[in-house]
Order: C-alpha cells, then structure tokens, then sequence
C-alpha cells in the first residue's frame, strides 16, 4: 500500500508539472499600472543558466499576513474624498476581493508620529493604578478609521506598540527624545541621551535604511523609561488595559511589542531603551503581566531598527524563551540572515516598511518592491505598511514628510494610487496567508532583477519580479522541468499566476 502511494504521489507531481503549461501575467509600468498581459507559456529548453530553479519538493517558510498602520493622518487623508471615494478607497484596500487584500492592523499606544499631535491614554502624575487610564481620544480618531477598514475586512486582527510611554513615565518628562523647532523640550535635556553629554546627531537620521555603517552611530546610555518597580508594572498594566478597551470595541489585538524604533533619538514620540531596561522590563514585568492577564496574546520584541548585531544578540538571547518572533524595519534588515540563523525557533516580521520622503513617485515605488522582496525572501512571515494614505508631501506635525499608497491632493481632493500601492499588489492581490515562500534571489544577486517565488494553499505558484535597471532584461526561472523566461521591459514589476 505504502509503495502504491508513492507512485500515486510521483504520478501526481509528474503530472502537475506536464499540464503547468502557462502563467497569467500581470505588469506596471510608471505610465501603465497594472496591466493583464499576454498569457506566457513555459519552454521545455533554455539557452541561459536559470536565476532561480524551482524542483518541486521545496517547503519554504510560511507567509502569514499582508497589513498595514492606522493614524490620525491616514483618517484626514481619507475623509477629505467624498463618500464613495472613502468606500472605494477602502474596499481596495482591505476587502478579501480588493486590491491589497491586508488582513491585519499595526496600532499605536499613546501618540505616533503620524498623529496630530502628542497625546497619551493617561495624563495624570503618578497614577500607577491607571484610575484614569482611557482610550476616548481614540475612539473619537483611529477608532473610526479601523470602523472603515472592518466594514470591508471584518476578520482583521491587529497588534500595538507604542511610540512612547506617557510623558510622567520619563526621565525627560517629555515625549520626544531630542528638542528642536518642532517640540518644546529644552535644549539642556538632550545630555540625557549619552554619557559624555554628546548631543543628538541631526543628520543621523536620514531614513534611507541603507546607511552603510552602524545605526545609531552612538547608543543610549540611559532608559529614557523611569526604571522604578512601580512604574514598570503600571506601564505592563498599561498594555493589558489598552487591549481590553479596545476589545470592548470590537478590536481584537493579539500581538504585542514594548516599543516602536527604541534606537531613534527623535524629535517626535519616542523612548531609548537599554539593552539591560529591554531585558528587565520584558522579562520581569510585560512578559507574566501578559500570561496573566491575557495569556492569547503573543508577546514579540522589536521593533528593531538597528543594524548592531551584538547588541541585538544581547538583547534576544536574554529573551528568546519570553517572545514568539522578533519585529525588524529600517536598518534592523541588515540583521535578518543571522537572526534567522541564530534564532530559527522565532517569526521575524517586518514591522513597518521605510516611508520614504514625501516624493511618492516610481523611484519610491520600486523601493518599496525591493524592500517586499528583501524582507520576505530572508525569512520574515508578515509585512506591514506604515502609511496607506496621505495628503499631498506627506508632512508630519514634527517637520517631516512621508510616502503613502494613496496620495490625496488637499487643494481639489482628488486622489491617485502611487506605485508603492502597485508595488504591494504585485505581491498581496495573489500570495495568500498560507503560501509558502519557496526561493528568492535579490537585486543584487541578479543586478538588478529581484525574483522570488510562492506556492499557494492551492498548490499554484506565484512568480514575483521587476527589472529595477534601465535596460530590457531576460530572466529565466526553472520550474520543475520547464522555464518561464519573460522579457522584462526597463523600470517594471510583474506577477506570474500559475493557471
């Protein structure tokens, strides 16, 4: 019996692969988004080494989920179009039969940098048994944007982090880390940071996530958090409260992180924390706080926006036994070979994919599929937008402009998909939760070309890749014993669909 199976399954694969004889293709182009082209046919030859050989026994690691963050920025984006304009929006956004299909939300405790302005959940001194802690300020903002995405995505799962504790929980008394023109913390603050009372470096953040060097330059010597036992605990109750407010909202959070980018030293919300602060307050309070109070709720650590390997070995050694999975963005990347290495046990994620400069153009665009690639094809099993829609440059109450999947134009109100939306859908209008990343080889592998492939729960593969150079190339793919070899025009993405 055991051996007749075995035939049957030969059989099976064997056939599979004769009657795999065609891909539905799907390309962009700056001047043409999305267009279904000619059917593309598998050749049973080459005459070139392929770049990537699919056997066909392959068990690649699991994708779990597209998903995107919710602001107030986002929501005043959207409700500048008219009502249609809004379902529409949405429905592309998050509906199982849209574009971009997210399934899950990213959440921020307390003000991010894309709210308004600062706020927190609890503004009283001292008030560790959280007798005013409260989440009406968001039930009059994001709550209403997360009510639109839910309309079309009833299912969407969400997790938090915050930006920064409240204010009283500091050492700075403040929400930002560094003072300039866009805050009101003293100058004389700023020596907190480091020991030998250097000062910030302005020009250190310059959200390219490629900075060929180490990120930050200088770490933190201090935890901007307060360390005292009672604020740690008030701080982990925090967590637990702010999941069970919006439970009563409707707003399931399963995931948690301590922090958003604790190696930012910004003028908007943020906190530095110690590799020692990150450990203890893991460990000792957020970590069994969670067990007890809310023991479905998984517990990652991140997110991690430094390239320092040491220090992040440092910090994940001490915490592999307390977290699920680690959550990486911005120069963390460069760390994801070795953490998938070192730590095979945890998911790794990307957090919030980098957000540009306010240009949303086609450079923006194939930035954004690089990252997509990059991210997923070492190891990372969910991936999340930072903002899915803006008006005009993007600009942040704290001076800074951002990109977004949708650009509203304020002065006529009308709106346009950027490439970084057709970026994203060449990848979640096909690859479901559930598909299995099989082989990837990136932009610098093929020069150029980045490539990775998926097998869907239907057992359909997907083919992703673009030309990112200035020149008509050739790729060539091995699939079983055939090859998909297209001719991809300069500055494109495309999409292959197993029929």
């Amino acid at each position: 019996m055991k051996r007749l199976f075995l035939i049957l399954i030969s059989s099976f694969l064997i056939l599979s692969d004769t009657l795999a004889q065609s891909f539905t293709h799907y390309v962009t182009t700056d001047a043409k988004p999305w267009q279904k082209a000619k059917q593309v046919s598998l050749s049973n030859k080459t005459v070139a080494e392929p770049v990537l050989t699919i056997i066909g026994q392959e068990q690649g690691h699991t994708f779990k989920a597209w998903g995107t963050c919710f602001n107030e920025l986002d929501l005043d984006a959207l409700e500048l179009l008219t009502p249609d304009e809004q379902e529409e929006v949405m429905h592309r956004l998050f509906a199982p039969d849209g574009d971009l299909r997210f399934t899950r939300g990213r959440l921020t405790m307390n003000a991010n940098d894309y709210s308004r302005a600062w706020y927190s959940c609890d503004t009283v001194n001292g008030d560790f048994g959280l007798k005013y802690f409260n989440i009406e300020h968001d039930k009059r903002n994001v709550i209403r944007l997360i009510r639109k995405a839910q309309k079309f995505q009833p299912q969407m799962t969400f997790w938090v982090s915050p930006w920064s504790p409240p204010a009283w929980m500091k050492i700075n008394n403040e929400y930002c880390v560094a003072s300039s023109q866009w805050n009101t913390q003293a100058r004389e603050k700023d020596y907190l940071l480091f020991d030998d009372g250097g000062q910030p470096d302005p020009n250190e953040m310059q959200f390219l996530g490629e900075t060929r060097g180490k990120f930050p330059r200088k770490l933190a010597s201090q935890n901007y958090m307060i360390q005292d036992p009672r604020y740690l605990q008030a701080y982990a109750n925090m967590f637990c409260r702010f999941i069970d407010l919006y439970a009563a909202e409707g707003i399931p959070i399963d995931m948690v992180m301590y922090q958003n980018e604790a190696y930012s030293y910004t003028p908007y919300p943020g906190c530095p924390w110690t590799a020692e602060g990150t450990i203890k307050f893991n460990k000792e309070y957020l970590a069994p706080t969670l067990r007890k109070l809310h023991p479905e709720v998984a517990l990652y650590l991140g997110t991690f926006n430094t390239n320092r390997q040491d220090y992040v070995n440092r910090i994940v050694d001490g915490l592999k036994d307390d977290v699920l999975g680690l959550g990486f963005q911005w120069e963390g990347r460069e760390n994801l070979d070795v953490m998938r290495q070192r730590y095979p046990a945890l998911h790794l994620i990307s957090s919030e994919s980098e957000c540009g400069n306010g240009q949303m153009d086609w450079r923006a665009g194939e930035h954004t599929f690089h990252l997509l690639c990059d991210y997923i094809g070492r190891g990372c099993d969910e991936y999340y937008i930072w903002n899915f829609i803006l008006c005009d440059q993007g600009r942040s109450p704290w001076g800074w402009k951002q990109n977004a999947l949708i650009q509203v134009k304020s002065v006529n109100r009308s709106h346009r998909y950027t490439p970084e939306f057709y970026a994203v859908k060449h990848f979640s209008h096909f690859v479901e939760p559930g598909s299995q990343m099989l082989a990837y080889a990136s932009r610098e592998d093929t020069k150029g070309t980045p490539i990775i492939v998926f097998r869907r729960p239907d057992q359909r593969r997907v083919v992703v890749m673009a030309n990112l150079t200035d020149e008509v190339r050739t790729v060539n793919v091995r699939l079983g014993k055939k090859y998909l070899t297209p001719i991809l025009p300069p500055h494109s993405f495309h999409t292959f669909l197993e029929k």
